[in-house]
C-alpha cells in the first residue's frame, strides 16, 4: 500500500507540474494557442483538467485492464505501453522541429510530459502483469 501512495503522489506531481509547464508558453506559444483555439490550455485550471482528466482516464483503462483475463491483460497493457512510448518519440520529433520549436522550452516539456505520464501509467500496469505470476 506504501508503494501505491508514493506512486499516486509522484503521479500527482507529475500531472501539476505539466499543468503549469503547457498553461505558460512563451508568446510564440500563445499566439499558437489562440490562433489553433487550444482554449483547453489557456489558463491553469483548463490546462490543470485537461491533464488531470488525461491521466485519470488512463488510470481508469490501466484499472479495467487489470480485471481481463491474465494474456488479453498483457496483450492490452504492453501494447498502450508502447503505443504511449511511439507518442513519446513523436512528441519529441514534433517539438524539436518546425514551429513547434519557438513555443518555448517550457511549453514543450509540458507537451513531451504527457504522453511520458501516459507510459508511466501503463508500463507499472504491464509490469504488474508480468511481475504477477497467478
Amino acid at each position: 500500500m506504501r508503494n501505491n501512495i508514493f506512486y499516486y503522489l509522484v503521479l500527482l506531481i507529475l500531472t501539476l507540474t505539466d499543468a503549469w509547464l503547457l498553461a505558460h508558453p512563451n508568446l510564440i506559444g500563445r499566439v499558437g494557442i489562440f490562433l489553433y483555439d487550444y482554449d483547453y490550455l489557456e489558463t491553469l485550471p483548463k490546462a490543470m483538467g485537461t491533464i488531470g482528466v488525461t491521466v485519470l482516464v488512463a488510470l481508469l483503462l490501466a484499472w479495467g485492464f487489470k480485471k481481463l483475463k491474465r494474456p488479453l491483460n498483457l496483450i492490452l497493457t504492453i501494447a498502450v505501453t508502447a503505443a504511449c512510448l511511439f507518442a513519446v518519440i513523436q512528441t519529441y520529433t514534433k517539438f524539436t522541429s518546425g514551429t513547434y520549436q519557438f513555443t518555448g522550452s517550457g511549453f514543450k516539456t509540458g507537451a513531451i510530459l504527457l504522453p511520458i505520464i501516459l507510459t508511466i501509467v501503463f508500463g507499472k500496469a504491464a509490469y504488474e502483469v508480468i511481475s504477477n505470476k497467478k
